[in-house]
């Protein structure tokens, strides 16, 4: 993997929730190769501490953490840990999020048929799961707020910061069949202005990037068949994408790198940014 262009990033440190992931770890990597120390915090340790050590392989500077974005004990353990191993936080990218099929209806359509069914797998609007959707909702906005609060506190303390949020085309325009996480991501969008205005006073800079669509290892099956062609949801998505095709996690770099950087983006703050081939652009027609 390449990055675009460098940011002067020595001395900073970053933490990286979700950073076990596909396009998380591409952004650690990424921080990592201008300079920073990296955090790589994810629940699972295994991948978060295989990241860490690619990183440190490539000659850069990074541990991974064990860390739970919905457990604010948990997140006070890793922030004592970077801490202590890298240094005070000044940049966090909140990247932990996702969906969750009790959250998610069968059928992109409710007609009267399905009504009238009895089918035991059909999921309707009906159906659905308020702990489901609790927990879509939870992992995705509070896995954002929770993080903000326990690793944004110093930096509030010292006058100067950066926080990056995740959110989603689904925000722009929800798509069908997941009501759960486009709420949730809506939701992340209006809190990032709401805290880049609540934070502008005190040296922090808040925005977001809405990823297009990416294959990772969430939503690989639902787009793409065994063989490697596209699922009837991808060609969808696919032929709504004027681009044609799906984003590589390097293309989120830039967007990343110049929303970091304090030179490129000073006065860059509130902000959500599609990066996503055009799709949020496109009516289709």
């Amino acid at each position: 993997m390449s990055i675009p262009f460098k940011i002067p990033l020595e001395g900073k440190v970053a933490v990286v929730t979700g950073g076990g992931g596909v396009l998380c770890s591409a952004m650690a990597h990424a921080l990592a190769e201008c300079g920073a120390g990296v955090a790589v915090a994810d629940l699972r340790l295994e991948a978060a501490e295989t990241v860490a050590k690619q990183i440190v392989a490539a000659g850069g500077k990074a541990i991974g953490v064990e860390c739970n974005v919905l457990d604010r004990a948990s997140l006070e353990t890793a922030r004592e840990r970077i801490e202590s191993e890298l240094g005070s936080v000044d940049i966090l990218i909140n990247g932990a999020g996702g969906n969750h099929p009790k959250g998610t209806t069968s059928m992109e359509f409710l007609t009267k048929e399905v009504l009238t069914q009895s089918d035991p797998d059909a999921v309707t609007f009906f159906d659905l799961d308020p702990k489901g959707i609790e927990f879509v909702f939870n992992l995705n906005f509070l896995g954002t707020l929770l993080p903000s609060q326990v690793f944004a506190r110093g930096m509030a303390e010292r006058g100067n910061g950066v926080i990056i949020n995740t959110s989603s085309m689904n925000a722009f325009t929800p798509l069908t069949k997941i009501p759960a996480y486009s709420g949730a991501k809506a939701a992340v969008s209006n809190f990032t202005q709401w805290l880049a205005v609540h934070m502008s006073k005190v040296g922090i800079r808040v925005n977001a990037i809405a990823p297009g669509f990416f294959l990772t290892a969430q939503n690989e099956r639902l787009l793409t068949k065994e063989d490697g062609s596209l699922t009837p949801r991808g060609n969808t998505i696919v032929g709504q994408t004027p681009m044609g095709r799906f984003g590589a996690p390097e293309e989120l770099l830039g967007t990343l790198l110049w929303l970091v950087s304090d030179q490129g983006a000073g006065f860059v703050t509130g902000t959500v940014i599609p990066v996503d081939g055009g799709f949020s652009a496109f009516s289709g027609v």
